[in-house]
């Protein structure tokens, strides 16, 4: 901490400082004139700058100027590029500098456990990796531009029901392999300017009152080195949160805590340097963001809107497409139908709600091609059925080559503050895809939602397109990429299940309760699906190119190694066709280790790249993979640990579909040290020789009768516990003697 700002701490009084530790109002921090501490302005994300207009009333806080949106955080997951998401980044920060802006309340790398959260749009994946490298990449665009940025929601906030009371509960492992993992490696790469703890709790413990995850893990483990923000009214106790590192609550309330910290301060229930450490931090921010305010920063409207189209383009995922019946071609008749084509879904609700001024439909997009008619059919409203629109838009698909029905989630539908019911689309709209599939073959889908959908049709259309919530320029790319002047390259950044109930979260997910248990663990999306062999929609990675690409050659520069050191995988990919075309090649890692006794996935993302090659071309593809590829978080040890054994490097098209792989054997450097006590079982001991060797003549002494084991011993013992050997020794064997035991089992004793 810089000098000159634990000096100014000294001259701020008690009061002073508590002051520092609660905005001045919705957006700002504090501002102390004696001492030239200046107030700066914190807004919304991440689909770009909300913030709110400064002729607007305290209380309209809705009320914001007008900026660019771009594609919501689901859409830049699925570019599985992160060169292209600090491209996004970097554009929002060009319009915080202009505006005056000192950090933006983005990126949310909240793990997507259910397709029912209603915030799912403004989340990455399903994958904790892919969500930590997005995450990464966005802060490093923003901050580029000397803008901070929040990294949140902090953590293991995952639904919108009851979020400001909810418990999530779940075992240690599965809080640092999915939950917090993302966070982990976008603090660790991006150093994020701030962190935003969520209004939830975890385990029992108030997120803004957890000095284990707030201090323990998140700055003394990981070495975060900026403030913690509340969520926008997530303070229970301020007292409480500042003693856990809670540094700054938002928004003001009005000196609401402030006595009750000042009291807590001077009668010692509070220790004041733990005050001092956030009023540092504070500081640090706040001159950071002074400082790197460019007064005569400027942006381009018109570039930034032509830049979403660029970026929109990158993030659809062509789903299907039987035939080749995209992209079309110019001499196809083609029925656009779907209220979507002409007032499109492009963003999502809540505090991420950009006000734009500049949309594109569809129509706009396709008003070069004159072989176009359009029927509305429904409604992008509502759920609404209107015969009349209905028929006429079936009777219209009599005469054409091609249909494309744009269909998608109402707004209504799914926005921060409520979770969604189901997973289904309008019934309207299922309904007219059907009726119009019965008449004309040639049917494609442009989906417009920020979370998967059901699609009972799915067999019956030749094409789908999901477009998730691209952005105000989704008319013009969609246009593009439907004519294939743009060729669809993203690729799903979560599975899309055949039905909701095959979720693995369904029976723990919202309901009426207060207390959510995370009973399905590490099995999140693809890993649980692959683990039960379960068929779902489309998979984890899944998506198609107007390209055909193959791949050759794979290589790794070692076949063995140990834990500590790093491994290179090179494979060549080919593109087959006539086409330019980009694809996202993942690597995926699976313990081939037949006598595990670790609960894992069948394969976990562990890489990716996104590579364009030209027509025919071939391009040769790397990965550097360490020890993170291989740990699993060990709840005994505390701490990451790689199980001896071999693993299978796999190059995927998506998380269900192996391509070719390589096997490598990957040693920790230092081995795991056995753990005995009383419930250890007589198994385990045996498969450690050291620990056969000292154990084994305690129960032939003891239990190596056929009268109490019969036949096979071996087998009776085999699950037998130490503790049971007393149980069932008829006095012979004493807990003393068993204390001696399990002392010399873990090296207490000599043996």
């Amino acid at each position: 901490m810089d000098s000159k700002i634990r000096s100014l701490v000294k001259k701020l009084t008690l009061e002073e400082k508590v002051s520092l530790c609660s905005g001045s109002d919705f957006w700002h921090t504090k501002e102390i004139e004696r001492l030239q501490i200046p107030s700066v302005m914190v807004s919304d994300g991440p689909s770009g700058l909300r913030k709110q207009d400064p002729r607007s009333g305290i209380r309209e806080v809705n009320n914001s100027i007008e900026s660019v949106c771009f594609p919501a955080a689901v859409n830049l997951a699925a570019s599985f590029d992160t060169d292209l998401v600090r491209t996004v980044g970097e554009a929002i920060g060009d319009e915080c500098q202009a505006e005056n802006v000192a950090a933006i309340l983005a990126p949310g790398c909240n793990i997507k456990r259910s397709p029912l959260c209603g915030r799912n749009f403004e989340y990455y994946s399903e994958d904790p990796y892919l969500s930590g490298k997005t995450a990464a990449a966005y802060i490093k665009g923003v901050q580029s531009k000397g803008v901070g940025t929040s990294l949140k929601h902090f953590c293991a906030n995952n639904q919108e029901f009851r979020r400001n009371s909810y418990d999530s509960r779940m075992d240690e492992r599965t809080l640092r392999e999915i939950y917090l993992k993302g966070f982990e490696i976008a603090v660790k790469e991006s150093s994020p300017w701030t962190v935003m703890c969520a209004y939830n709790m975890v385990n029992g413990i108030q997120m803004s009152e957890n000095k284990r995850l707030l201090t323990d893990i998140l700055r003394k483990e990981w070495g975060f080195e900026g403030i913690v923000v509340s969520d926008w009214g997530a303070v229970r106790d301020r007292v409480k949160g500042i003693a856990a590192g809670l540094d700054l609550e938002m928004p003001g309330s009005g000196g609401t805590y402030d006595r009750l910290v000042i009291e807590a301060v001077r009668n010692k229930e509070l220790a004041e340097e733990d005050l001092d450490a956030c009023v540092e931090r504070i500081l640090d921010f706040v001159f950071k963001a002074a400082m790197n305010h460019d007064e005569g920063a400027t942006w381009d409207k018109g570039k930034h809107h032509s830049l979403v189209r660029d970026i929109a383009g990158e993030c659809m995922v062509l789903l299907k497409n039987e035939n080749r019946v995209l992209p079309i071609k110019g001499s196809d008749y083609i029925l656009l139908v779907g209220g979507f084509a002409k007032n499109p879904r492009y963003q999502g609700g809540g505090s991420s709600h950009i006000r734009s001024g500049n949309i594109d439909s569809l129509l706009i997009g396709y008003q070069w091609n004159s072989k176009l008619i359009y029927e509305e059919g429904f409604s992008a409203l509502d759920d609404k059925y209107d015969k009349a629109r209905f028929e006429r838009a079936v009777a219209a698909a009599r005469d054409v080559d091609k249909v494309i029905v744009f269909a998608g989630l109402p707004e209504s539908y799914e926005s921060e503050g409520y979770d969604r019911k189901h997973m289904d689309l309008p019934q309207v709209q299922n309904d007219l895809i059907d009726a119009i599939a019965a008449i004309n073959r040639n049917v494609i889908v442009v989906l417009e939602n920020g979370s998967p959908v059901t699609m009972p049709w799915a067999d019956k259309v030749e094409g789908i397109l999901e477009t998730y919530l691209s952005g105000e320029g989704v008319g013009v790319a969609t246009a593009l990429a439907l004519s294939g002047k743009v060729n669809p390259s993203g690729r799903l950044p979560e599975t899309i299940p055949l039905r909701l109930e095959d979720n693995p979260s369904y029976l723990n997910f919202a309901g009426d309760s207060s207390v959510i248990d995370y009973r399905e663990g590490i099995f999140v999306g693809y890993r649980y699906y692959s683990r039960k062999k379960m068929p779902v929609r489309f998979p984890f990675g899944h998506g198609l190119s107007y390209s055909t690409f193959s791949y050759g050659m794979m290589t790794t520069d070692a076949d063995k190694m140990l834990d500590n050191e790093t491994l290179e995988v090179t494979v060549d990919v080919i593109n087959e066709s006539d086409v330019p075309g980009k694809e996202v090649v993942q690597l995926y890692v699976e313990a081939d280790i037949p006598n595990t006794r670790i609960r894992r996935a069948v394969r976990e993302l562990k890489g990716f790249c996104k590579v364009f090659l030209d027509a025919h071309e071939r391009k040769a593809v790397s990965f550097i993979l360490d020890k993170s590829a291989f740990a699993y978080y060990d709840e005994e040890l505390s701490d990451w640990y790689v199980e001896p054994g071999d693993y299978r490097i796999e190059i995927c098209r998506n998380a269900d579909e192996v391509i070719m792989y390589k096997t490598v054997t990957v040693t920790p450097k230092k081995p795991k040290k056995p753990v005995y006590d009383e419930n250890s079982v007589y198994k385990d001991i045996m498969e450690d020789s050291r620990a056969a060797r000292i154990a084994k003549p305690f129960y032939e002494k003891h239990l190596g009768s056929t009268e109490v084991f019969g036949e096979h011993p071996e087998d009776s013992l085999a699950d037998m516990t130490i503790r049971s050997v007393v149980n069932l020794g008829f006095g012979d064997f004493s807990y003393e003697e068993m204390s001696e035991l399990i002392n010399r089992l873990n090296g207490r004793k000599e043996d």
